[in-house]
């Protein structure tokens, strides 16, 4: 699973020239999902990413989490991020989730955060969309179970 994580003044999705979520100051995540993966993997990453403090402090330090600064979540699903592009120019998907799985694991992360009592607006699975953003920095972090979990 990989979360790509943006930290974003304000961030929406447009689908079909119409702006269907948007949020203000928070995480805009783009959220690869492969076939091995499982909500326990889900639930580690969700833990990770909320309790990540890369917000500004009073002293300009990244010091504060999500929670700190009354943060959002954007949560869109991106099965490009599992692109493979070994060979050639033309990348493969053939690592990403099959997308009934992938989907259930993205509604069962959006499903998690709101439990944790996160304002979440999410991306449609599978639909053409339209991500406007202004990333604050720019400030991105990438989240990789493999490399956070040693999962292979």
């Amino acid at each position: 699973m990989k979360f790509v994580i943006q930290r974003v003044m304000q961030a929406s999705v447009s689908i079909e020239n119409r702006i269907t979520s948007e949020i203000s100051k928070g995480f805009l995540v783009l959220i690869g999902i492969k076939d091995s993966d499982t909500k326990e993997i889900a639930d580690k990453m969700i833990k990770k990413m909320l309790g990540m403090r890369i917000f500004e402090d009073s002293e300009g330090k990244t010091n504060l989490s999500l929670s700190a600064v009354q943060g959002q979540l954007l949560l869109v699903s991106q099965f490009t991020l599992y692109a493979d592009c070994h060979k050639g120019n033309r990348p493969s998907f053939i690592n990403a989730g099959a997308p009934d799985m992938a989907k259930e694991i993205y509604e069962y992360i959006i499903q998690k955060c709101r439990l944790e009592n996160y304002p979440v607006a999410t991306g449609e699975f599978g639909a053409d969309m339209k991500i406007n953003l202004i990333n604050d920095g720019p400030f991105t972090i990438i989240l990789d179970s493999e490399d956070l979990f040693n999962i292979k």
